[in-house]
Formats: C-alpha cells, structure tokens, sequence
C-alpha cells in the first residue's frame, strides 16, 4: 500500500476498490477460460522432457517420459529410467510407483494436483478459481499463457505457468517455495484421440511394498 500513501484517504480506497474489483474479474474470466480450453481435452496424450533448475539458474535434473490423461479422472504419467516412476489416478485415487524402492504410495485424489499439476489435464477445473488466483496473457495471435498462483499457504509450489499454442498445452512451469524451476515441455501431442481405459492400469511386482497415504 506504500505507493498510495501521499494521495488523499477517500482517493486510496477508490483506488484499491476499484484495482480489487479488476483482479477478482481478471481472476474468474480468466480462470472459466483456462477450465473452458481443459475441458475441451477429452483425452491428452504427449511425450514430455521436464528439465528442473536450482534458483542460481543451474539446470539440476532433466528426465523424459510419456503421459495419458482421460476424463473424467484418468491419468497415467511414466518417467523413463535412470529415474523410473510411474504416476497412475482412477479418478478417486493416485498411486505412485517407484521401481527403484520396490515401493507404491496411494494418496487419495484431493489436493494431489498441488504435487503433479498435469492431474489437470484429467481432473475437476470448473471451480480454478476457488483455489487458485489465475490470470491470463495474450503473447500473440497463436500463443496464450495462463498462470496459476494457489491460495493455500501450504502448497508445494507458488505458481503454475501453462502455455497453449493454437489451444493445444505445449508447456507447464511450476516455481516452487525454494525458487526451484521445473519446466515440462510437451512433444508429439495427441489431443482427443481414442484411449482405451485399460491404458491406466499400474503393473508392479506382488512383492513391493504399498503404503497407503490416508491424510
């Protein structure tokens, strides 16, 4: 508020009123027109490289792998090896496999999109703006950015920066608590095209240890 603080009381609180008001509406059109484009994804199926860099601008981990995202609800997302880590939801529940441990954790659905963003290509977005504080930016005729900031102090990131070219999600890029940058770049995108349910079932050995997360 410092940069009001020489104009008169009655011009401030116009001011703030009214620069309030422009944020809430920013927020809700933007937020409907980013849950608008996602619904339109029946299905979402792409490669992906995720290059992760430290907050000194060093690049500390790259990893590839492949994603499938069905609605209502299904997703199965596979890093390749040396870091192997499958990602699979049902709609209700997420199980996370990691073949280096032997071991799978179940999360039940609610808030583990704060940890793996791209459950929005499958998940509930009619209500973004209950969560998130989202706006939006026009970078050119083809080119339109989205960033997402969650209101809960608790999330595991601080914003959420997705980029669609002719509509069609090309990249997410999430800063977390720590300045870390993580950007996952999408490749061989293929939208609404027929994926059969059976796509999004997690194979792991009988023998792996599975931890359910009840909290």
């Amino acid at each position: 508020m410092q940069q009001f603080s020489l104009k008169p009381v009655l011009a401030v609180v116009a001011a703030l009123l009214f620069s309030s008001s422009l944020m809430a509406a920013d927020n809700q059109d933007s937020a409907e027109e980013l849950a608008t484009m996602l619904t339109s994804y029946e299905t979402y199926q792409a490669d992906f490289i995720q290059i992760v860099v430290n907050d000194s601008g060093n690049k500390v981990q790259e990893t590839r792998g492949s994603l499938k995202a069905k609605r209502p609800g299904l997703f199965y997302w596979e890093t390749r090896a040396p870091m192997s880590q499958f990602v699979v939801s049902n709609g209700s529940s997420v199980e996370v496999y990691d073949p280096d441990l032997e071991q799978v954790t179940v999360h039940n659905l609610d808030d583990r999109v704060q940890t793996t963003p791209a459950l929005l290509l499958s998940g509930e977005v009619d209500n973004l703006e209950e969560t998130y504080r989202v706006s939006s930016r026009q970078v050119n005729d083809d080119t339109q950015e989205f960033t997402l900031e969650p209101k809960s102090e608790d999330s595991l990131f601080v914003s959420l920066r997705l980029t669609f070219f002719k509509e069609e999600l090309q990249e997410m890029r999430m800063q977390d608590s720590l300045s870390q940058l993580s950007v996952l770049s999408f490749d061989h995108i293929q939208l609404n095209d027929p994926v059969d349910e059976s796509a999004f079932a997690l194979e792991y050995p009988e023998d792996v240890d599975v931890i359910r997360d009840e909290g």
